[in-house]
């Protein structure tokens, strides 16, 4: 019985966890993209808003953070060394899988690397969706968006897409954190501070708060928050496991109306109220985000580092992943997990979350605003 819609046979039986080895001819590679110069950037914006109905006036507003860069996110050439530093992994452990790398909102698009991968024979693909995370925007959009492309190519019941579970806890994406942390508290350290007196704020996207209650599988109880916040907070903990300095889990980078609530607090409003509790320094981690994106440069290294600067603390930013090996060498793992039937047992997790799901399960992560729309990957709706 199919379950899953343009699902592999393995798969399209909506198993939580699919140990049947599947024969995957290529990996697709999924990002959001970005702009790449000045007259990218509001076309760009209305890719990301369609169907919302924002005028250019607002877009503009946002659209400054591009334009202090030139109009060009970094975002794609990000995925550009990504895919050549996975290319690198899967070529020196001698395995052939080609990677097609598509974006949501700019080119390449989803349906480029679709319409490519059929033309090279290869109808059988396994997906990265370079989010880590459990909400709308973070995983459903992404299996929403596979649909939709495969219905805009007319690849619909020729080429199957399964996708490899969320890694927020595989030790690949929790390892370059680790790292960061761990080195930028030795160094206020080594500064003359004590460990009391560093706070750690690790810092994801805010997401709607009704978005948020429903990401992940109801089944699981998770609370206000949802999966979203759970799943990140899991992860904070694991990263200072050891660690005797304060921490907390803040939220960047909102824009919904001030009418809707969104996950909080934002992490300006933490790193302020920081600074009359005797903290005297802040080790801002981008712990929702795989690359310096434009969230990243603008949202922390400018805003938050700036609001630090304001109110007397010092602050670092540690890395996100990147091409960090462990890092590349984990999202390849995962994608042989699913081409060898790897076991649940077997399966890399650092927190008690995991390891998750590789089929989403039904009414997983809904957008209250819109609604289900048929999605690939995941039991309907």
């Amino acid at each position: 019985m199919t379950l899953v819609p343009s699902a592999s046979a393995a798969a399209a039986s909506g198993a939580e966890h699919i140990v049947e080895a599947v024969a995957y001819d290529a990996i697709l590679l999924a990002s959001f993209g970005g702009p790449e110069g000045q007259d990218d950037v509001i076309p760009f914006l209305r890719n990301v808003t369609r169907g919302r109905g924002i005028p250019d006036e607002r877009l503009e507003e946002v659209a400054h953070h591009y334009r202090a860069f030139g109009g060009v996110s970094p975002i794609n050439d990000q995925n550009r060394e990504l895919k050549v530093a996975l290319e690198a992994e899967i070529a020196r452990r001698g395995i052939e899988l080609p990677v097609y790398w598509g974006n949501r909102n700019w080119a390449p698009y989803l349906d480029e690397a679709l319409q490519d991968a059929h033309a090279a024979g290869h109808d059988t693909l396994i997906a990265i969706g370079t989010s880590a995370y459990s909400s709308y925007s973070s995983c459903r959009q992404y299996r929403e968006d596979f649909a939709e492309a495969l219905q805009r190519t007319g690849l619909d019941g020729t080429v199957t897409i399964d996708k490899v579970r969320q890694f927020f806890d595989h030790p690949g994406f929790v390892e370059p954190f680790v790292e960061g942390v761990t080195g930028a508290l030795r160094e206020f350290e080594a500064g003359g501070l004590s460990a009391e007196q560093i706070h750690v704020l690790f810092s994801t996207h805010s997401i709607p708060s009704t978005d948020a209650a429903r990401s992940g599988p109801a089944s699981r109880g998770f609370g206000e928050g949802g999966a979203y916040a759970a799943q990140h907070l899991a992860v904070a903990e694991a990263v200072m496991a050891g660690e005797p300095s304060p921490w907390s889990l803040v939220y960047q980078s909102r824009s919904g109306p001030p009418t809707q609530p969104w996950l909080e607090p934002d992490i300006n409003d933490a790193i302020a109220g920081l600074a009359g509790d005797g903290v005297r320094a802040v080790v801002i981690v981008p712990l929702g985000f795989v690359s310096d994106h434009m969230e990243v440069l603008w949202d922390l290294d400018t805003e938050a580092l700036q609001t630090a600067r304001e109110n007397g603390l010092l602050a670092t930013r540690v890395p996100t992943p990147g091409v960090h090996a462990a890092f590349v060498s984990g999202l390849l793992d995962l994608v042989l997990e699913r081409r060898d039937g790897v076991p649940v047992a077997e399966r890399p997790a650092v927190t008690s979350l995991g390891p998750w799901y590789d089929v989403c399960r039904p009414g997983c992560c809904e957008n209250v605003r819109r609604g289900f729309s048929p999605a690939v990957a995941g039991v309907a709706p």
